[in-house]
């Protein structure tokens, strides 16, 4: 049967997308559909990515050139839905299925990942966030005070993605209501350690695995989606140092000075 170099693009692209919203490096995502497409006999594919966008082109048997470019919307790091993304891509390659049968289980993979609802979502900001708080010095009361700025933080990024907010906005929201209600906390007495308070609940924030996988790309030789990546994490970063002080700056104009 004759390969339709249509549809083999289409899965592709929709591969490479797929693990890109997922949260995966760049090196992996070029790495990955190049591999899908030798595997289906294509030696003439390219693929560029860059952290918003992804291009595949190929060449037909015929000679005749396809395109197609993804345009990535924000997204996040889901680590199990890109281990099931990359364990299909080596099933795909090892397989080689009809293309519809493997645009169909592309599809079908994402359904498979599972997803935590808000309450278990706070729940880990508490969790998480508590445990930095004693690790940064606090004792237990500073460590729920820190968990319950947790809470405060994920009910931030909650609210403020459901209205359409950017990153960096919601950064600066989450960071302000976060140092603001660890204040009002010691304030009543709850918690001992404002400092380290404050610091458990903004480890919720820190752009880690963005600024470690610019630092990837950048050494990969990938310079744009590097430089884009660690733009990103500088600007979060400078994000959570405004909030914070604004919401420290407030209390102390509120309180007198």
């Amino acid at each position: 049967m004759d390969l339709d170099y249509d549809k083999l693009l289409g899965l592709t692209a929709e591969l490479g997308y797929q693990l890109m919203d997922s949260g995966a490096e760049i090196y992996r995502v070029e790495e990955s559909m190049n591999r899908l497409l030798r595997a289906y006999g294509v030696t003439t594919g390219e693929v560029f990515a860059i952290p918003n966008c992804i291009i595949v082109s190929l060449t037909t048997a015929s000679g005749h050139a396809l395109t197609q470019i993804r345009r990535m919307k924000p997204h996040g790091t889901d680590i199990e839905r890109l281990e099931l993304y990359n364990g299909l891509c080596r099933r795909l390659c090892g397989e080689t299925p009809p293309v519809d049968e493997a645009l169909s289980l592309v599809n079908q993979a994402g359904g498979r990942a599972r997803s935590w609802s808000l309450p278990v979502q706070l729940a880990g900001y508490f969790l998480g966030c508590g445990v930095f708080s004693l690790f940064f010095g606090g004792n237990l009361s500073d460590m729920v005070c820190g968990g319950l700025c947790g809470v405060v933080v994920g009910l931030c990024m909650a609210f403020t993605a459901h209205w359409g907010g950017n990153l960096f906005f919601r950064t600066i929201a989450s960071a302000a209501a976060s140092a603001l209600t660890a204040v009002f906390l010691v304030s009543l007495g709850l918690g001992e350690h404002v400092d380290q308070i404050i610091i458990g609940a903004l480890m919720a924030l820190v752009p880690g695995i963005a600024l470690t996988n610019a630092m990837r790309d950048i050494m990969a030789g990938d310079m744009v989606s590097g430089i884009s990546k660690a733009a990103e994490a500088l600007l979060i970063g400078a994000a959570i140092a405004l909030g914070t002080a604004l919401s420290l700056g407030l209390f102390q104009i509120l309180a007198g000075g």
